[in-house]
């Protein structure tokens, strides 16, 4: 019997010829990445280790991206013990306000998350690398600990599924309609502990940003991880920014999948998920008389170029509705950088929104846009659970960068053809 991408990856750094789901093993881990709410924890109980040194001072990532910039004296102190870690144990990859962004956008722009690799994260979003062939999850912080020290974890292997969605998208609709439509299939426990494999016509086309968006929300079906298989596109982007080696896999023809769901694209149209699950989707036309207080666009999911691209088309000569805060944070600094010297952050703020420095900000309901008792957003982020983004009274409802935009015009959930004819 063949094995995915996913099992392949896991048997090459468990120095295996094959595993099979269920089965535990110890794997070399390639990169370990923490944040300033999860990396703290890992470094306390390094140096309640007594340990001197860390693994690899090349593969090691503290991005502190939830409260960039430092929104009181706590959040403070967590990025101190971070920059006091990385220079005593001469970590190479910290980067602070100026060169921060968004971790799971930031890293692969710097060519840290390669093809092959076994990537693990104090952060559940780690699952977005497997837009670029790596087998890549989020974990805890000691065991973020363990894997500074030693290079290494253990798994069980998951189980697979593989997810093949036909024919072309229509106007309007974007990878962030595919998964928001595919968690509302299959339920927030519907890959539970799984391998979830993109694949099919209409993900072939998509640009490696809207993969990466994909791969980000496998985690919000319960997902161990999210993969797409290598192609064109995606060495198109790895080639110029490689800083190590990579590897391929591909899955084989009789490889083993629990579940294959096909999924007709052309079919779609933009999808809404309404509070307090991702699983909650309708189709935006069903839910277009929500009036919103806040639109959100930014966070790992959508908050890179492609996404304020589009946006600023929409926006271009029209303004934001008087009762709405539209807040634009870009990912990281390049995208931010690349928004100045095309005129994005101008349309923006012609059109009354704000335009940020890189964060997650808002998405986690750290700063930046917290939301009030009974208040409601829409957001281009990933979550959506109750208080998610502020008062446990208030509601989020998730969508992608288009109906976001469209909906900060109207003051309500609105479809793009509503604004842009």
């Amino acid at each position: 019997m063949g094995m995915t991408i996913s099992e392949k990856i896991l048997a090459s750094h468990a120095k295996k010829d094959f595993v099979e789901p269920g089965e535990i093993i110890d794997v070399d881990v390639d990169f370990c990445l923490g944040n300033d709410i999860t990396a703290p924890i890992s470094i306390n109980r390094i140096r309640d280790l007594g340990a001197k040194k860390v693994w690899d001072t090349e593969r090691i990532a503290l991005v502190p991206d939830h409260f960039t910039p430092a929104k009181d004296i706590k959040s403070a102190e967590q990025v101190k013990m971070l920059r006091d870690f990385a220079r005593e144990y001469d970590i190479r990859y910290f980067f602070e306000i100026g060169r921060v962004g968004v971790e799971h956008v930031l890293l692969p722009e710097m060519g840290l998350t390669l093809p092959g690799d076994v990537i693990i994260g104090a952060d559940s979003h780690t699952c977005t690398y497997g837009a670029f062939g790596a087998f890549s999850t989020g974990v805890g912080s000691t065991d973020l600990a363990f894997t500074m020290l030693t290079g290494k974890t253990w798994f069980k292997v998951p189980e697979q599924m593989k997810f093949v969605y036909k024919g072309k998208l229509g106007k309007w609709v974007s990878s962030k309609d595919l998964i928001l439509h595919t968690i509302g299939k299959i339920g927030v426990s519907g890959a539970l502990y799984r391998s979830m494999e993109f694949t099919g016509e209409a993900v072939k086309h998509l640009s490696i940003d809207s993969r990466a968006t994909m791969a980000n929300m496998a985690i919000e079906a319960g997902a161990k991880n999210g993969i797409f298989a290598v192609d064109n596109v995606t060495l198109d982007y790895i080639k110029p920014r490689a800083r190590r080696d990579w590897k391929i896999f591909e899955s084989d023809n009789d490889a083993n999948y629990v579940d294959i769901i096909e999924i007709d694209a052309s079919s779609l149209e933009p999808q809404v998920s309404l509070p307090h699950l991702p699983e909650n989707t309708k189709n935006v036309s069903e839910v277009s008389d929500i009036k919103i207080d806040q639109a959100f666009l930014g966070a790992c999911t959508n908050g890179k170029y492609e996404d304020m691209e589009i946006a600023a088309k929409i926006l271009d000569g029209k303004k934001v509705h008087p009762d709405v805060r539209f807040i634009v944070i870009p990912a990281t600094p390049l995208v931010y950088d690349m928004c100045l010297k095309n005129g994005l952050i101008k349309i923006f703020t012609d059109a009354g929104a704000v335009f940020s420095t890189p964060t997650c900000g808002p998405c986690l309901g750290g700063h930046m846009g917290i939301l009030a008792k009974g208040e409601r957003a829409i957001a281009s982020s990933n979550r959506n659970f109750v208080g998610r983004m502020g008062h446990p009274e208030s509601e989020v409802y998730l969508a992608s960068p288009e109906v976001v935009t469209a909906s900060a015009i109207k003051g309500r959930i609105a479809h793009p053809d509503e604004v842009v004819r």
